[in-house]
């Protein structure tokens, strides 16, 4: 059986050998490159090992069965099968887009057989896809097409052109939004789930899963998320990535907010959350900003304040930078002005132009 390693990360991978490819060497003569197949884990400790040795080992045996029916399936049937071996150790929200794509997304290369599927076929797809939809959307369309073809024909070297990344153009609340705010609901059930977000910062799910048993005193550990499944149930999930489990030490004025508290924090789901907070903010005449972009506050100002990407990430769980960089590193309006005057300034004085 495969065994899994730990990666730096902290996830676990574990890699079976798929098949052997050709390469042709510069000197004309033909090389066999052995191509493994890896499986990886975010979930942490001993489970998490097993799960990646699991999936590793069920590829193993049914390679050959994966093989001889690749003629048969079509890619429509292949999906259909990678979502079936997943349900179990993907999140449900993850699964349920998965299956969504499936229904609506790729029908015009559902009905071919994976065997035949070429990259002309995929590249259509895609630029059908892309005149409706956005480039994010489509690309996660073409990652479950990746994902299916890796899994069911591993030679296969998918080159698809893909539409260029939008930047998001997203509001980034100022510090007397979040004063502004903290006053309106001071006092209310909505006062800590909004001072966990913008002072965390945490996540709806993480906060409707949170309880007291996970607090030490300012100490928060962020271990559980409320996600919601296909039938429409909320349940609680360990999170989904390895970064995702994490401590976050709270001010003491947060910290007083749970002092008397026993079980859950708050009885709400992330969508009541979502929709109170919507009419909050209309309510106190701020502008319009989702209750996700608390994240965006928290981030940018500790950013701004000099913190390190390292702890901004692992406070905010991140696993990379990647997702700082594209989306959470917003320099804020007033220290971008502050800023933009002191340059000017400079530049004034350089060419006295005073």
């Amino acid at each position: 059986m495969p065994t899994a390693r730990k990666l730096p990360s902290g996830s676990w991978r574990c890699q079976v050998f798929s098949h052997t490819e050709e390469i042709i060497q510069t000197d004309g003569t033909i090389k066999k490159k052995r191509i493994y197949e890896s499986f990886t884990s975010d979930v942490p400790g001993p489970k998490g090992k097993r799960i990646a040795e699991q999936m590793a080992a069920e590829f193993a045996a049914n390679k050959e069965s994966h093989k001889e029916a690749r003629d048969d399936f079509t890619f429509g049937e292949a999906t259909d099968q990678y979502i079936k071996n997943r349900e179990a150790i993907l999140s449900p929200r993850t699964i349920m887009d998965y299956k969504r794509i499936r229904k609506n997304d790729i029908q015009t290369i559902a009905e071919i057989k994976v065997s035949c599927l070429t990259q002309a076929d995929i590249q259509k797809e895609v630029n059908l896809y892309a005149k409706t939809h956005s480039p994010k959307t489509v690309r996660n369309m073409h990652g479950l097409i990746s994902a299916v073809l890796r899994q069911y024909r591993p030679d296969f070297a998918l080159n698809t052109a893909l539409p260029k990344k939008v930047r998001p153009a997203i509001y980034i609340p100022s510090d007397d939004d979040i004063r502004r705010l903290l006053e309106y609901v001071k006092g209310t059930e909505m006062e800590l789930p909004i001072l966990l977000a913008a002072f965390g910062p945490m996540r709806r799910g993480e906060i409707c899963a949170l309880n007291t048993k996970n607090i030490d005193g300012n100490i928060v550990h962020v271990c559980c998320n409320m996600v919601c499944t296909e039938n429409g149930d909320w349940i609680i999930r360990v999170p989904k990535s390895y970064a995702g489990d994490r401590y976050i030490d709270y001010p003491d004025f947060v910290a007083e907010k749970w002092k008397w508290k026993k079980g859950n924090i708050t009885s709400m789901t992330p969508d009541v959350i979502t929709n109170r907070f919507a009419r909050i903010l209309k309510r106190a005449g701020l502008p319009h900003f989702r209750f996700h972009d608390l994240r965006h506050y928290s981030a940018s100002i500790q950013h701004a304040l000099g913190i390190p990407d390292s702890y901004i990430m692992a406070r905010g769980g991140w696993g990379n930078d990647g997702v700082l960089k594209n989306v959470y590193r917003h320099v804020m309006s007033d220290p971008e002005k502050r800023m933009n005057q002191i340059a000017n300034q400079h530049f004034i004085e350089l060419c006295n132009t005073k």
